[in-house]
């Protein structure tokens, strides 16, 4: 009991910091626009099938809709209603700083930072440079959840775990998926095979040649 007392009394100290020496106008405008990339999931689910949309970075959006699957069926489905946490607003000291609308389901964890994770270590897999700057905006909109009272420290610390956990797995399962069953062809569009034999002709022609 004293531990998880220790890590709620942290995260209350942590928004009060928030709450006395970062909280103004100007960070309020800044913190509603970062949250929006984690909202529902929409602008990583519509990175996701734009990646699915072109055969070098195919496989990354597969990774990054399964692990974001997982999310949504295990994270927001199962562990949010059984941890069943409220949201710090409730709390008397909170209560006077919502700076956007209250919200309906639990807090734990941090569906935003969630989904945020699950997209920005699948693209990190695969593209150290993209997936760093996608990691710095997942890190954005985690801090924006503490800033805006919807989520404690500790929900958004468990959001990026367990969003990295299902990255990972998501990973693995398809490196394990494409080699077993060569989905690296299997799931090329008839004009994306038609233009690889293209671009293999001149290479073919050259080597007859020799």
């Amino acid at each position: 009991m004293g531990f998880f007392q220790g890590i709620v009394d942290a995260d209350i100290a942590i928004l009060q910091f928030f709450v006395d020496n970062v909280h103004s106008p100007v960070m309020d405008v800044i913190m509603k626009f970062l949250t929006l990339f984690g909202e529902g999931g929409i602008f990583w689910i519509a990175v996701s099938v734009v990646c699915m949309a072109f055969p070098k970075t195919r496989r990354m959006g597969f990774t990054m809709a399964i692990a974001m699957l997982l999310g949504v069926t295990i994270g927001n489905g199962i562990i949010k209603n059984v941890v069943a946490r409220h949201r710090p607003y409730e709390l008397e000291q909170f209560s006077a700083f919502p700076i956007i609308s209250r919200l309906s389901d639990w807090s734990f964890p941090s569906g935003h930072t969630l989904a945020s994770f699950e997209a920005s270590v699948s693209i990190f897999c695969y593209r150290k440079k993209w997936g760093a700057a996608a990691l710095a905006l997942a890190v954005c909109v985690a801090v924006s959840r503490i800033y805006l009272i919807v989520h404690y420290p500790s929900d958004v610390l468990g959001g990026a775990v367990i969003g990295t956990l299902f990255a990972l797995l998501a990973f693995f399962f398809l490196k394990w998926l494409y080699g077993r069953f060569d989905l690296e062809n299997k799931l090329m569009f008839r004009f994306e095979k038609e233009r690889a034999k293209k671009k293999a002709l001149p290479a073919e022609t050259e080597e007859a040649g020799e």
